[in-house]
């Protein structure tokens, strides 16, 4: 396997409706079985807006509108083996249009979750989340 020689850039769907954000619990490495929002690689030619809202509608059937960057995270991973993950995760805020959320393609589980839901749920959340979730719930439109 080929040693990584620069971040990969990837989005994150944060989606906030009623005081709650959508959460999904991974499948696949890096940090399986953690919760976090859905999101994955930006494909050629894709615009991180329209990345978001496609990883959205991939891992949990939850269509929406993308909106503005909320912030850009830089994940770097233990090394898993001979391997280290170094991510850059572009946080995209986007509007809910339909959609309760169902786990599909790379998720176990789905769920809506108040930031004191996030905190209480510890160690098995990824980087960030409780931060990310609070500046999206403080946009949130009443």
């Amino acid at each position: 396997m080929e040693t990584p020689t620069h971040p990969v850039p990837a989005v994150l769907a944060v989606v906030a409706r009623q005081g709650r954000v959508l959460l999904v619990r991974r499948a696949n490495p890096p940090y399986a079985g953690r919760w976090g929002f859905p999101g994955g690689h930006i494909e050629w030619g894709e615009s991180t807006q329209a990345a978001a809202v496609r990883e959205l509608q991939e891992e949990t059937g939850v269509r929406a509108i993308p909106g503005d960057v909320l912030t850009a995270l830089d994940v770097i991973t233990p090394a898993e083996g001979e391997r280290q993950h170094h991510f850059v995760l572009i946080a995209v805020r986007c509007q809910w249009v339909a959609g309760e959320g169902v786990a599909n393609d790379d998720a176990l589980d789905v769920g809506w979750f108040s930031p004191q839901e996030i905190a209480d749920i510890g160690a098995t959340v990824s980087v960030d989340v409780e931060r990310l979730a609070r500046m999206a719930l403080a946009l949130e439109e009443p």
